[in-house]
Order: structure tokens, then C-alpha cells, then sequence
């Protein structure tokens, strides 16, 4: 059995109750999977505990992390760890922590119009078999406008700026703003997606809940693979002031 460590708390209004539970049956229905819900990130200072999960699963929208949590997970994901989110329970965590931002692959910034934006997310099929059989298809959410890394490989993504919501990005050029992304950090796989403002998303748009589903099992393969391929951190290792 694989397991899997949800980190649920933050900002209530994302509902991390609900859409950790939804997290939580995405992987316990597939039959190889243990999953552990906690509601403190104290979790995250126990290596000996992360050194038996092979996903972590953030839903903690904002709040603080100390550097010892935030260390560990990076530490545990360039070993081989997954780590998953969506929303602001991932990349709108720990706004004052540019590491987690560099390793999670980018950082909420706005969403114009507020809540109940109709729009279209666009898929994009290439080599990721995260986005295999899936279609482009709308949504009425908070449509995220994010600072992302340029090192990520997008799966999906939305047109911005949104023709019938007005606001001051209106004067810049449209762009095709990440939806959906992985990256690696280390030997880590790491998924996000930016929808799920509350987990009623996930029951109007079947896609966007297949393609969260989709988004954890792959990650949950990072440290089968990292252990079957004998990989180390090495050449990762460095002494130097990163942050």
C-alpha cells in the first residue's frame, strides 16, 4: 500500500474539510492506498514520518510555516516525495515563504471579477498522461491569475484578461495564464491545479475533478520511481544562502 499524508486547515472559506475528503477518496478508491488526514502542520517536523509517505497533499491556504516544516517537505521532495495541491491550499500557502513558492512552481496573486467567473479552461495534450482523454471545458469559479515559474510544464490554462471583467491588467496583452501544471523538485514530482475555490467545482466540472485525480496518482508514482531508478540527492545538495 502507498500512502499519503493530507495536510488540511487555513482559511476556512476554501472549505479544506471537504475538498481534503474529496482528495482522500480520489486515491482510497483506486484500492492501494492509505491516506491520513491531519489538520496540523506540525506533521510536517516528524522525519521519520515523511520518510514513509510517498504523497503529500497540501489544503492550507494561507497561514505560516515554520522554517523547520518548510525545510522537511523540501527535503522530502527532492528525495522523492509527491507533493499535490489545488487552489489556494497549495500556491496561496504561506505567502511570506519564497522557498515554497520556488518549489511548488508559483503564487496567487488575483482573481478579477471575484467569484463566479465564467470561463474555459483550455487542455493542453503533450507528453503529460496526467491530461490523457481529457477535453477543454467551463467553469464559474475565481479564475486565478498567478506568478508562476517558467520552469513548469502547463497541462491546462485560461485566457486572461477576461473580456466582461474589467480591471486595470485590461491594458496589457492577453495571455494564456497555467490552469494546471507539474514540476520537479529533485527527484519529487509535484502537481498543482488552480481550481477549487470550493469543492462544489469539483461536483459541476467532472473534468477538473479527473484531472486533480489524474494530477495525485501521477505524483504518487514519484518515489516508486525515484527508489526503482536508485536515485540520490547529490547533486542537488548545496551549503549555500538559497533564501
Amino acid at each position: 500500500m502507498k500512502r499519503a499524508l493530507i495536510i488540511q486547515g487555513g482559511w476556512e472559506g476554501h472549505e479544506p474539510l471537504l475538498t481534503s475528503q474529496r482528495f482522500a477518496n480520489m486515491l482510497r478508491e483506486e484500492g492501494d492506498w492509505e491516506v491520513q488526514i491531519e489538520d496540523n502542520l506540525t506533521y510536517l517536523e516528524k522525519e521519520e514520518h515523511l520518510n514513509a509517505i510517498d504523497l503529500l497533499i497540501m489544503c492550507w491556504t494561507m497561514g505560516k510555516i515554520t522554517e523547520e516544516q518548510r525545510d522537511n517537505v523540501s527535503k522530502f521532495v527532492g528525495k522523492g516525495m509527491g507533493l499535490a495541491g489545488a487552489h489556494g491550499g497549495m500556491c496561496d500557502a504561506f505567502r511570506e515563504d519564497t522557498q515554497w513558492q520556488f518549489m511548488t512552481g508559483g503564487q496567487w496573486v488575483s482573481h478579477p471579477g471575484g467569484d463566479g467567473v465564467d470561463y474555459t479552461v483550455q487542455i493542453h495534450h503533450g507528453s503529460s498522461p496526467i491530461v490523457s482523454g481529457l477535453m477543454d471545458f467551463s467553469v464559474s469559479s475565481e479564475q486565478y491569475y498567478l506568478h508562476i515559474d517558467p520552469a513548469i510544464e502547463v497541462l491546462a490554462s485560461t485566457r486572461f484578461p477576461h473580456p466582461d471583467v474589467p480591471y486595470y491588467h485590461l491594458s496589457n496583452k492577453s495571455i494564456d495564464m497555467p490552469v494546471a501544471w507539474t514540476k520537479f523538485w529533485g527527484n519529487g514530482r509535484i502537481f498543482y491545479q488552480s481550481l477549487g475555490h470550493q469543492d462544489r467545482v469539483f461536483e459541476e466540472s467532472p473534468v477538473a475533478h479527473q484531472l486533480m485525480k489524474q494530477g495525485l496518482l501521477w505524483a504518487g508514482e514519484s518515489k516508486k520511481e525515484a527508489e526503482s531508478l536508485q536515485l540520490t540527492t547529490e547533486r542537488f545538495e548545496n551549503d549555500a544562502k538559497m533564501y
